[in-house]
């Protein structure tokens, strides 16, 4: 089965020139099929200010109401995404921009209220892989932002890090599949003081007795519950790193 990567990488990196000039680079070296997902929470913040929208915050996650909605669609599948876009084509990689509505490859349902009303959020029901291994197939590098739709003409904020675990499932049954999510810590660490103490390997097991242990607390916990999920449904293996090291040779493994 050939070999494909699916690489995510957060707004911070996306949005400082530097880094994500940097990020691009290593993203065409890498060998074989490739996708791209990326975020862009920060640019969404400052543009939205810049409108006179207020950001609301709920523990780390953005409330989506109607102007919100706006703004990230505007700033993750326009500004972001086309920025990277022209920067991949200046590398010489044949990239095109997707959000989920773009051939209705991401269907999601907006997530329903319980303690917290997030507005236009969307938890993921239907990733088309199908359709996604056409574009690849032709040599198209498909560069993911996060925003999917709900079959109904609306538009759905949607966590990054779950659009890249539901392209990397649904890419499974086509390819022999490499997640790698990018963070600021070079993986996983057993001491979150000591940068060098980063945890090789991580499985079913291992995690459940390093959250007992409390080492693996935090936004940690769902971040690799998204890698289990996605090693349950196929993908070959999850690798939490820094940016500068999507050649998947260091980080923590998850498989």
């Amino acid at each position: 089965m050939e070999k494909l990567t699916v690489i995510k990488v957060g707004g911070k990196i996306v949005e400082d020139d530097a880094t994500l000039a940097q990020l691009l680079g290593d993203f065409a070296n890498v060998e074989g099929k490739k996708v791209l997902v990326h975020g862009g929470g920060r640019s969404a913040t400052k543009i939205a200010a810049q409108l006179g929208i207020e950001s609301q915050m709920v523990g780390g996650r953005r409330i989506t109401d109607i102007e919100t909605l706006k703004v990230v669609t505007m700033v993750y599948g326009g500004l972001v995404n086309k920025n990277i876009v022209a920067k991949l084509q200046a590398q010489g990689i044949n990239a095109l921009g997707l959000t989920g509505a773009d051939m209705n490859v991401m269907l999601s349902h907006k997530r329903p209220v319980k303690d917290v009303d997030y507005g236009f959020v969307g938890d993921v029901d239907k990733c088309d892989g199908l359709m996604l291994s056409k574009l690849i197939s032709e040599g198209i590098v498909p560069v993911m932002a996060p925003l999917t739709h709900d079959g109904q003409g609306n538009m759905l904020n949607t966590n990054a890090d779950t659009i890249a675990g539901e392209t990397a499932k649904a890419l499974a049954p086509y390819y022999d599949v490499t997640l790698i999510y990018c963070f600021e810590k070079a993986g996983v660490l057993a001491d979150e003081n000591d940068d060098e103490s980063v945890i090789p390997h991580i499985g079913e097991e291992d995690f459940k007795r390093l959250v007992e242990e409390g080492v693996i607390q935090g936004g940690m916990i769902p971040k690799i519950e998204n890698s289990l999920s996605a090693v349950r449904a196929g993908v070959r293996r999850v690798i939490i790193t820094k940016a500068d090291a999507i050649d998947g040779q260091r980080g923590t493994c998850i498989e």
